[in-house]
């Protein structure tokens, strides 16, 4: 397969309240296309686009600023905040509006190491359509957040969701992917779990996760936990069929403590029943309030998806 020629290369960058580590950001990814540029390994006219997600900070001031000095610094600023996920996605559709060949898409904070950029290309060049970026060292992160990735990867794994471990939103992505993705219509994102899905040649960048060095995390611990919620609740329905399967052990184990508490009725003995009884009734009770919080999780993933609103409003453009 004869190698593809350089492309027009768009890098996506979301930015929500970016201020401290913006600047840096800036002069670290213009300085990497012009390199790139002088390579030969993507085509003069190549740009990074900066997604900011209704920030409230200085965000799009400093991006302004910048574009004024760069034309190759673009910007795409949402009315108000969308979400992560949905700011990579508007990135990767205006990319593609914008005749992008591929895309890159990485964090503000750049501890998605940029130097594995040129290794991207050259997967490209040689025919891949989904280049993933890989963290081989997790040494940055504590070891609670360790330890709760590779649980959220192993727990995936068993539900079945198709997942690349330890990598984030750190990818190349080819124009053929990307106008694939334009079928794809759900409110509710989870691109981790959507590329491995796709199909396509892909292959892997392995990197270490560098430290931050300015800013400070967008996903604390109890951000962390929903984002993996709404993970597995877009990409599988094990949790509906765990409950299911719940519901019928509780039913198991009602149905003997009846027969156990009418075989001791026949031999004569008085049963005060009191403490059974609670036990019965409080794991039964609680086992439906499970079931019903899960089964609406999924109601309101439907009511999310039959209202057809927009993931995401642009409210200015760079």
């Amino acid at each position: 397969m004869p190698a593809r020629p350089a492309p027009l290369l768009a890098l996506i960058i979301p930015c929500y309240n970016e201020e401290e580590t913006l600047p840096r950001t800036l002069s670290a990814l213009a300085a990497l296309l012009e390199r790139c540029k002088a390579q030969g390994l993507i085509r003069p006219e190549s740009y990074a686009l900066y997604v900011d997600d209704g920030s409230r900070d200085r965000t799009w001031q400093l991006l302004e600023e910048r574009h004024r000095q760069d034309i190759f610094c673009r910007g795409v600023s949402f009315a108000a905040n969308a979400g992560h996920q949905n700011a990579v996605w508007a990135g990767m559709d205006t990319a593609r509006q914008w005749g992008a060949d591929c895309i890159i898409s990485l964090d503000a904070d750049l501890q998605d190491d940029i130097g594995v950029i040129p290794d991207m290309l050259a997967r490209y060049a040689e025919g891949c359509d989904i280049v993933y970026g890989v963290r081989n060292d997790r040494s940055a992160d504590t070891a609670f957040k360790r330890g709760t990735a590779h649980f959220f990867y192993r727990l995936m794994g068993w539900l079945n969701v198709r997942l690349i471990p330890d990598h984030a939103d750190y990818r190349l992505v080819s124009r053929p992917v990307l106008e694939a993705l334009r079928g794809f219509e759900e409110q509710t994102l989870f691109l981790r779990g959507l590329f491995p899905t796709l199909g396509f040649r892909t292959d892997k960048v392995y990197y270490s996760r560098l430290s931050r060095q300015a800013g400070e995390s967008k996903y604390p611990l109890l951000k962390m936990l929903s984002f993996a919620w709404k993970g597995i609740t877009s990409c599988s329905a094990a949790p509906l069929r765990l409950a299911g399967f719940m519901s019928l052990l509780c039913m198991l184990a009602a149905l003997i403590c009846c027969v156990f508490s009418f075989f001791r009725y026949l031999e004569g003995e008085v049963i005060q029943g009191w403490t059974s009884l609670m036990i019965v009734a409080l794991l039964l009770g609680s086992v439906q309030l499970f079931c019903l919080s899960v089964m609406g999780e999924y109601i309101a993933k439907i009511f999310t998806e039959v209202r057809r609103r927009p993931r995401y409003i642009v409210e200015k453009t760079l």
